[in-house]
């Protein structure tokens, strides 16, 4: 046997089981989780939630959005460890295989998107910082940020872990001294939210939060994949979640409130922090878009049927040619993905606890595509984005994405009990 040539191995298990001797414990999956969750966006929602909201106000919606979107992930981690399946081999059991392409398809465009966002949210104030004359500058910055993050992201689980490692930590100690002296310098919190112009409901408050990241949340399964235990995978999941969900709202919300901006960049130099608003801002972007940018390429690999680590530089590339249109036309997109992607992850949860023997084993021989699920998606999608007023613009109706995951929910059992029958 020689001659026998090798298959080349996939430290990332893109197209299989992750083994048990690959698992993590604790502590990496905790900074991993924490990085995929501490982004500069999630402060800007914060600082939007302490405009339209008193301090009551605000602690009600990121407690009751935050538990809520806890609540989703966490399920959705559970699953990812207990199977050790990628978001992506879990949709082909729940929707098929190439069924799965439509959820792989929405995810691997979302992500891919952020990735590009990301990049420019960053390049952008940066270069109005060091040549604000310069029309060249943002361009440059995006490419060399872009290169960056996608050498990382190509090095996979393990690239997310060194990053995050080195991300969190700064971004926690820094986001907290900003959020303390803007409470100092403000008088207080309750003096700081008296600002607050009153302009958003309980329902659109907790939609925020829940929007912030349900996106990114759906594909959880991708990293907790890698956790050693189901106890781990839950924990860690709901404290990135929950936890450290919160504590960039408030750090963006307090501080952003009290300065008057929201742009958390801005925030940072208005509280004097000009050298660690660069350190701020690319350490929290860089861990989250290396995570995108990762559950991005194994999209595309379910998609294509290549190995995931030539698609991380594709998905790099696309991320960082597009970022500036992205940056400029990619939110009312996100808006819309944010009303429909929920339906996703809730069929994919309601799927395992109804056949977990499909979960065990190799992949089960079935058909190309579960229309209950695929019916599931488009349903739950237009009640969202329906009821979230992005299909008539002044209409809306409770919180777009639990009105999308129980219609979602609904047409799938519906599907299951007419396929039974």
């Amino acid at each position: 046997m020689a001659n026998q040539v090798q298959k080349p191995v996939d430290a990332d298990y893109s197209n299989e089981r992750v083994p048990a001797g690959a698992r993590k414990g604790f502590w990496p999956m905790f900074f991993i989780m924490l990085g995929f969750t501490f982004f500069s966006a999630s402060m800007w929602t914060g600082v939007d939630l302490a405009n339209g909201l008193n301090l009551r106000g605000f602690v009600a919606v990121i407690l009751l959005g935050g538990a809520i979107l806890a609540a989703y992930t966490g399920a959705l981690g559970y699953i990812g460890a207990k199977t050790g399946l990628s978001f992506d081999l879990l949709a082909r059991r729940a929707f098929g295989a190439k069924g799965s392409r439509l959820p792989s398809a929405m995810i691997a465009l979302t992500q891919i998107g952020w990735f590009g966002v990301g990049a420019a949210m960053f390049a952008i104030p940066a270069a109005q910082v060091l040549a604000p004359e310069s029309r060249v500058l943002p361009y440059l910055l995006v490419l060399a940020v872009g290169v960056c993050m996608t050498t990382s992201a190509y090095f996979g689980i393990k690239g997310l872990e060194i990053v995050s490692y080195v991300s969190v930590p700064l971004i926690a100690i820094l986001g907290t001294y900003a959020m303390v002296t803007a409470t100092a310098q403000g008088g207080g919190l309750t003096a700081i939210f008296a600002k607050s112009t009153g302009g958003l409901t309980l329902y659109s408050g907790v939609g925020l939060v829940i929007g912030s990241f349900v996106s990114g949340g759906t594909a959880t399964p991708d990293f907790t994949r890698f956790a050693r235990g189901n106890k781990a995978a839950i924990w860690t999941t709901v404290i990135a979640f929950f936890i450290g969900n919160t504590l960039m709202f408030c750090f963006g919300g307090v501080a952003g409130a009290f300065v008057g901006s929201n742009d958390i960049f801005w925030v940072m130099i208005e509280l004097n922090l000009g050298v660690f608003a660069f350190l701020v801002l690319g350490a929290n972007i860089w861990t989250t878009n290396d995570n995108a940018l990762y559950t991005g390429a194994l999209g595309l690999a379910n998609i294509t049927g290549k190995r995931k680590k030539p698609l991380v530089i594709l998905a790099g590339v696309i991320g960082t040619v597009a970022a500036m249109w992205l940056y400029d036309n990619f939110c009312n997109w996100l808006t819309l993905l944010n009303a429909t992607l929920p339906a996703v992850g809730v069929i994919l949860i309601a799927d395992f606890f109804a056949n977990r023997r499909a979960y065990e084993g190799d992949e089960p021989a079935g058909r190309p595509a579960n229309w209950a699920a695929i019916v599931g998606v488009v349903a739950g999608a237009v009640v969202g984005n329906l009821t979230g007023g992005n299909l008539v613009p002044g209409f809306t109706f409770g919180i777009a994405a639990i009105n999308n995951m129980v219609v979602a929910a609904a047409c799938y059992l519906a599907g299951r009990l007419l396929r039974r029958k």
